[in-house]
């Protein structure tokens, strides 16, 4: 019998012999139902700025049906030349769409005129939509994307039950809400009863677009597609875990609303708890979305609760000042446009919290997140433990960096490992970095945050949103906080700084200073 032949290098090296590895593996999901997108809110700044840009984004890739309608909605009074010019502006400022396929796109886009109290107002709405899905072979499929304040879900759902929308007779119907859901624990449930009444969990996509950012989803794919970090994921290895979020910006136009909901409504309950859950689950048996959502809701249960000590000693707010950000002279908050004078939301926070299970147990999660920073930055830090014993104290001394793994959300995403070696030369020891930048190397398609929601909505999968369950154990952890409004406890700190001294602590885990 004749010898085997000898595999060649390049198959020893880079994979198993005879088998070399294979390409990345990808899972394209297409829209093919026909299905009518209804916006409420559409001449807001959300559907401008966010989603009419990423609907044209799918437009252009191919990604939505070959029958597809979007009939915008809102109480003002527009018809549909003037709603399409508004689209397309709005496009042009913030998107792109080649000239030739916005005169595809540009009759596919209605507009009615809605007031949201008014059940009238439905009723000529759910007419409109009938008679549109016979004239456009549009079939019964219907996502109600409600891009209007938080005080605007209950009637609009009302009414889209009385005037028979939310049923699925001919197809689905879909509620799409952003956040917030609610403003604690008891409004997130009158909420939750308001929705429930009219709508099933499985209608209802409660959306924080920071879980449908590139990076936050390839934090999974980090973790449980790699043998070399799952195993050292635990609290044998690691030694803290920090995620922060800081804005540079201040409150811009959006002064009304987030007086009434400060920092720790507006960052923590949603976009902060999700990231520290991605971070914190257990691996799921299979990438489902109920599944997925089972896992962080005991992540949710597992939070070691507040109490008053703890709040004294782990929880820092904050409060921007006057100062220079950007290069550029900023106000205090206290002097924004909208802001009242003797207001004390929070504007900046700093906790540390503990997730009391098997994995995490004694292994803090600093978590920082505040507006007027120096710069725009969201990432998640591993810091790993140090070696339990060195081998060169004689000559580098006890102290030895430790490991990092650094997840940037934004602005540039990108995914570094920071570790030891020895420098050319003499015997030193320096940190060395490996970085891995997100988009270097792939030239195929890519979606938008908000565009991702769009085609997961239509998809029916629920993985990447809120469910009931998640929201109020989010609240009931935060309730403690909620209550903190002594001025005393509201470090002031200068716009352009990372936040007040008082949060140095936290910072410092950051590796920046305040």
């Amino acid at each position: 019998m004749a010898d085997a032949p000898t595999p060649g290098v390049a198959e020893v090296v880079l994979g198993h012999p005879r088998n070399p590895i294979p390409e990345a593996s990808c899972r394209f999901d297409e829209v093919e139902a026909p299905v009518t997108i209804v916006i409420f809110g559409v001449t807001g700044d959300l559907a401008g700025r966010m989603l009419m840009p990423a609907l044209a984004a799918l437009y252009a890739g191919g990604n939505l049906p070959k029958n597809f309608a979007v009939v915008g909605a809102s109480r003002t009074d527009l018809n549909d030349d003037s709603f399409r010019e508004r689209m397309k502006q709005a496009i042009e400022t913030h998107g792109s769409l080649s000239p030739e396929l916005w005169e595809k796109l540009a009759p596919r886009l209605t507009y009615r005129q809605v007031h949201y109290d008014d059940p009238a107002s439905f009723s000529m709405l759910a007419e409109y939509l009938d008679g549109l899905c016979e004239s456009g072979n549009l079939g019964g499929n219907r996502v109600f994307y409600l891009a209007v304040p938080p005080t605007a879900y209950e009637d609009i759902a009302v009414n889209l039950a009385k005037a028979g929308l939310a049923e699925e007779t001919k197809g689905y119907s879909r509620l799409v809400i952003e956040k917030p859901f609610g403003r604690d624990l008891a409004t997130a449930q009158v909420l939750e009863q308001a929705l429930h009444t009219r709508f099933s969990e499985h209608q209802i996509f409660r959306i924080d677009h920071y879980l449908a950012k590139e990076t936050v989803q390839n934090i999974l794919m980090l973790r449980f597609a790699n043998a070399i970090f799952e195993p050292v994921w635990n609290r044998r290895y690691v030694d803290y875990v920090s995620i922060m979020a800081a804005e540079s910006i201040g409150v811009e136009h959006r002064a009304s609303y987030y007086d009434h909901f400060g920092v720790l409504r507006d960052m923590f309950q949603n976009h902060m708890m999700q990231l520290l859950a991605l971070c914190a689950i257990e691996p799921p048996s299979l990438f489902e979305a109920e599944l997925v959502r089972d896992e962080k809701t005991k992540v949710f249960r597992a939070l070691r609760p507040f109490n008053e000590h703890d709040l004294r000693e782990n929880l820092v707010l904050g409060q921007y000042a006057s100062g220079v950000a950007g290069g550029e002279r900023a106000p205090a908050y206290l002097d924004e446009e909208g802001v009242p004078g003797d207001s004390t939301t929070p504007t900046f926070a700093a906790m540390k919290v503990y997730v009391d299970n098997w994995r995490w147990q004694g292994v803090p999660f600093y978590m920082v997140s505040g507006k007027r920073l120096p710069a725009k930055r969201t990432e998640i830090a591993v810091q790993f433990k140090p070696v339990p014993y060195s081998m060169f104290r004689e000559i580098f001394g006890d102290h030895i960096k430790a490991n990092r793994l650094t997840l940037r959300i934004q602005p540039d995403e990108q995914v570094s490992l920071t570790f030891q070696a020895k420098a050319p030369g003499p015997m030193c020891l320096r940190s060395v970095t490996m970085n891995f930048n997100y988009y270097q190397g792939y030239e195929g398609p890519s979606l938008s945050a908000y565009a991702k929601v769009f085609l997961d909505c239509m998809l029916g999968d629920q993985t990447l949103f809120w469910r009931q369950d998640g929201v109020e154990l989010c609240w009931k952890f935060l309730a403690p906080m909620l209550g903190e409004t002594d001025p005393d406890r509201l470090f002031l700190y200068k716009a352009g700084s990372w936040g007040p001294q008082e949060a140095g602590k936290f910072l410092k885990a950051h590796g920046l200073t305040s």
